[in-house]
């Protein structure tokens, strides 16, 4: 037997031998697994470098192709206008995604304070309601132990004899005038339990606008689109601004050093004139209103009004005349207005 044991082996050897194939098994699956992982992940890594590097590459040609922009007499006078109005582009575009965000944030507030309002005036008519129903109790407490006192000392003044006759309806009478008591104990509880609810009710959440509210706020921003457009809208410099946006440097040719020049003046007056523009809010909203009367929706959930209904362009002076003119400033995206719009 021993000499069979020592050719074969032992059950528990095998036990144990079987167990360390399983466990070596294992881990190189668990190897495998994770080697697998390192490579996917080396690969994206190697995505994103060479992403990088061509970023990189993209940006030292532009590099390269401005340096030689500005090396050259008859060209560096339009890199200085290309970047002055598109510097003017982007500070449009900021002052209409904060005008629009000042606005969408008093209009929700506003909108969120009339459902507190009303929210907490029923709450309060609700309480002065319990209260009411809670004195009606209280006095018909009162008015229960005051005859549940009378019948008491009824009772006590009643004569042995009078009480053989008489007592047992008197004491049914106190214990339904008790039952009644303890009742309307009960029902005071509950309606004080119903005050301190209603007091500690939270408020509800904003729900957002509506679809009439984010109309009118995006007119306002149409309109407010046109006030900036306004004051670059003469000898056509509201779509060189736009241009500058979207094309690169040394793609506009804008003159000579001395046109350049002349422009620049011109150009800086406007932007000093809107910036101390004030006081034509009353402006925004007579321009918001031409506009309601001319745009049109895709459907009755749609927020952003068509392009093409709202392609006029109202100039109002001092006086309040209103001359019209053919821009599309929210087909044309001017000032990034697209982004601004409430949807």
């Amino acid at each position: 037997m021993s000499s069979l044991t020592a050719i074969f082996g032992s059950s528990e050897e095998k036990t144990h031998d079987s167990d360390k194939l399983m466990d070596l098994y294992w881990n190189r699956a668990e190897l495998k697994k994770e080697f697998a992982g390192m490579r996917k992940e080396q690969y994206r890594l190697l995505d994103r470098i060479k992403q990088q590097e061509g970023s990189a590459a993209r940006l030292q040609q532009k590099l390269d192709h401005l340096e030689e922009l500005l090396i050259d007499p008859d060209w560096a006078h339009n890199v200085v206008v290309y970047y002055q109005l598109r510097g003017i582009g982007q500070r449009c575009e900021r002052k209409l995604a904060r005008f629009a965000e000042q606005l969408k944030q008093q209009r929700e507030k506003k909108s969120h304070n009339t459902v507190l309002v009303g929210w907490n005036e029923r709450r309060k008519q609700e309480a002065r309601d319990v209260t009411a129903r809670k004195l009606d109790i209280c006095d018909q407490g009162q008015r229960l132990e005051d005859e549940l006192q009378a019948e008491q000392q009824r009772l006590t003044s009643m004569s042995a004899f009078v009480r053989i006759f008489r007592g047992g309806s008197s004491m049914k009478t106190i214990d339904r005038l008790a039952t009644e008591i303890e009742t309307a104990v009960r029902d005071q509880q509950s309606l004080d339990d119903s005050l301190r609810e209603i007091e500690n009710r939270t408020p509800p959440e904003h729900q957002g606008l509506d679809v009439a509210a984010k109309r009118s706020i995006n007119l306002m921003i149409l309109a407010f689109a046109q006030q900036l457009y306004s004051h670059f809208a003469d000898d056509g410099i509201a779509p060189l601004i736009k241009e500058a946006t979207e094309k690169s440097v040394g793609a506009i040719n804008y003159g000579t050093a001395f046109e350049c020049e002349k422009f620049l003046v011109s150009v800086k007056k406007r932007v000093v004139r809107m910036e101390a523009a004030k006081d034509f809010a009353d402006v925004l909203q007579k321009r918001a209103q031409l506009l309601g009367d001319t745009a049109k929706f895709n459907g009755e959930s749609d927020a952003v009004p068509l392009a093409a209904s709202v392609s006029v362009f109202f100039d109002i002076d001092e006086q309040g005349s209103v001359q019209r003119s053919n821009v599309n400033i929210a087909g044309e995206n001017y000032w990034g207005i697209s982004k601004s719009f409430s949807r």
